[in-house]
């Protein structure tokens, strides 16, 4: 069986479990601010910029309305975001931040910091961990 792939020699294993290990360095953190990691995530688009739209945010985060709309009730009801229907199309429903919201952001300042040092890296060498992984979920997006 030496022709057998191994398991430490797979790309996707790797991922999988750089993923599982930097989402522990976060749960604690983030437990602090009363977040999930996906509830981050959405968090964090919107720092950037509001309104968004739901459509939107899913396409920035590669979620459907059937995972974001459970995470956006439940950040509406923590008191984070809004959302509220346009008025020129019913269909669109804009997410902006409430003020509680916009101030959660000062304390999620240190959040990447924290990723930085538990893993043991520079900051370049997180910058090209990052690049790199971009580039391969943009390959891999265009290979489906």
């Amino acid at each position: 069986m030496t022709d057998a792939p191994r398991l430490n020699h797979q790309v996707c294993f790797a991922l999988y479990s750089a993923s599982r290990a930097a989402t522990a360095v976060y749960r604690p953190v983030l437990e602090d601010l009363g977040l999930t990691y996906p509830q981050y995530l959405v968090m964090l688009v919107l720092w950037e910029a509001e309104p968004r739209g739901v459509r939107e945010l899913g396409d920035e985060l590669g979620l459907d309305s059937g995972t974001l709309s459970p995470l956006l009730k439940r950040l509406e009801a923590m008191g984070l975001v809004e959302r509220n229907r346009s008025g020129e199309d019913e269909r669109r429903v804009a997410v902006h931040l409430t003020a509680a919201g916009q101030a959660l952001s000062s304390r999620a300042n240190a959040i990447p910091q924290r990723l930085a040092e538990a893993a043991g890296l520079t900051s370049d060498e997180l910058e090209q961990l990052r690049t790199t992984l971009e580039r391969l979920t943009e390959a891999l997006h265009h290979s489906q």
